[in-house]
């Protein structure tokens, strides 16, 4: 009994096939698109300005995702590149205390009027194509090829003492614990190896007091500050050359303490006399033996002691290398000058960077010529950078300020590529252009090329979390290791 004949019936089945295959269709349609639908059902309400703003969220994720990818590949490629190099044996850090001006020093900024460039509106260009000083050094854009500049330093703060802590320990200030400052760090992971007989983690000349240096790690890795003057005729170390005392009455002094110390003879065989004699003979040959020879500049040629300046910096400088060759993990030389240029600015920059630049550009090449620059990292730079702009107006008469939104590092050494620039600020370096660099990208660069893991646990006493850096979870501001120059 088909029906596949009669005319009617098959008007019938096919009106309802229409019908079916309509419902089907609009199920499909609700199933499968249905939430685009009441995406554009809701897109219809939104108004111009919402939809604006939606874009804009979408693009900034998208270049934040774009941005942590590079800086997990900058990140990696610095690691496998810090696996093959030499490791950092010894640090000097110069540091510049009060903030030098980047625009009058390493990153000047021809063209940008009296307002910007005061007195000093020439530039000196240095052995590396494209790369130009500040006129003030002449002799360190000779020695171009040995150093890289970070122009894009930042971090914001414009206070000294939170500006330091922040550059010295990669810590954000104002935590709940003092963190030890670089040199502390290196003294503290590099005790095993180092077994001379200075201190690990040595000051010139006096440490600067804007924090405790040492942080919970406690006084054994406090840094030990020379006080005296290099320049003078007798580099007078405290507690190891003193004033008015020769050798001969020094060695006299030892010999009558050896005499008359008669609980010592008997009990030589006790361990808390064994190791107070070897403290003994440590501080001995500290003060009488090789300990302070390092210190004795005037075992240097005088055509060398010229070379770097016969001026307290300078002869800072040639006292850090001599310490680098006795293996001294950290040296700080604390520029014997202010650089809070606030006031009477152009006058002080005038007198001081001759004096930098002859010192750090001697010390460079004397590392360089010793062999010694490949295992030895040197880095200069302040607690932040200078306004731009010139205070024209009284009472500064001249004057620049503080500022943390950009400045510059100079880094030599110890498994970092010289004859290059790394980011940039802007066309009157107010702020960073391109590649912005936190502390911690800078200090966990030392840290890599060093063999010390930025992430390693610190002893705190009293059992805190502590670690070298903290994590970027944990509030700290990173764009990636120094890769580029690694």
């Amino acid at each position: 009994m088909s029906t596949n004949h009669d005319g009617n019936n098959q008007e019938h089945v096919s009106r309802r096939e229409v019908m079916r295959r309509g419902a089907l269709g609009a199920a499909g349609m609700i199933a499968v698109g249905g939430l685009n639908s009441d995406v554009s059902a809701a897109s219809a309400k939104k108004t111009p300005k919402q939809i604006a703003a939606e874009q804009k969220a979408a693009k900034q994720k998208a270049a934040a995702q774009k941005a942590a990818k590079q800086k997990a590949s900058r990140d990696a490629a610095a690691k496998a590149k810090a696996k093959k190099k030499g490791k950092i044996k010894s640090v000097i850090q110069i540091f510049l205390w009060g903030g030098m001006s980047h625009n009058d020093a390493w990153d000047p900024k021809p063209g940008t009027g009296y307002d910007y460039l005061g007195e000093f509106d020439k530039v000196v260009p240095t052995n590396v194509k494209g790369i130009q000083l500040g006129a003030l050094f002449p002799k360190l854009a000779k020695q171009a090829d040995k150093y890289s500049l970070i122009r894009s330093m930042t971090h914001g703060i414009n206070g000294h003492e939170t500006a330091a802590y922040l550059m010295q320990t990669g810590h954000k200030p104002g935590g709940r614990l003092a963190y030890p400052s670089v040199g502390a760090i290196f003294a503290y992971f590099k005790k095993k190896q180092y077994k001379g007989l200075l201190p690990p983690y040595v000051v010139m000349l006096r440490a600067a007091g804007r924090f405790s240096e040492e942080g919970f790690l406690g006084p054994g890795y406090k840094p030990f500050a020379t006080g005296g003057d290099p320049n003078a005729s007798r580099f007078e170390v405290q507690g190891i050359v003193n004033r008015g005392i020769n050798d001969a009455r020094q060695k006299a002094r030892r010999e009558l303490v050896d005499k008359v110390n008669l609980m010592g003879y008997g009990l030589a065989d006790v361990p808390e006399m064994v190791a107070a004699e070897k403290a003994r003979q440590k501080a001995y040959g500290l003060i009488l033996g090789k300990g302070r020879e390092v210190f004795n500049l005037g075992n240097e040629p005088t055509v060398l002691r010229d070379s770097y300046g016969r001026n307290t910096f300078g002869q800072e400088c040639l006292a850090a290398r001599r310490m680098v060759e006795a293996g001294v993990p950290y040296i700080t030389i604390s520029f014997p000058g202010g650089w809070d240029t606030h006031g009477n600015h152009f006058a002080t920059m005038r007198r001081q960077c001759p004096w930098l630049d002859q010192g750090l550009a001697t010390l460079l090449s004397d590392l360089s010529a010793k062999g010694l620059l490949d295992s030895t990292l040197v880095w200069c730079t302040g607690e932040f950078g200078r306004t731009p702009k010139v205070s024209w107006e009284p009472p500064w008469n001249g004057g620049r300020h503080h500022h943390g939104a950009v400045f510059t590092v100079l880094v030599a050494g110890g498994g970092f590529k010289g004859g290059r620039v790394v980011g940039s600020s802007d066309q009157k370096g107010e702020k960073v252009q391109e590649r912005p660099v936190y502390p911690a990208d800078l200090l966990g660069s030392f840290y890599l090329l060093a063999g010390i893991d930025p992430a390693a646990k610190l002893p705190h006493p009293l059992g805190f979390d502590a670690r070298v850096l903290d994590a970027e979870k944990e509030g700290m501001k990173s764009t990636g290791l120094l890769e580029e120059i690694m």
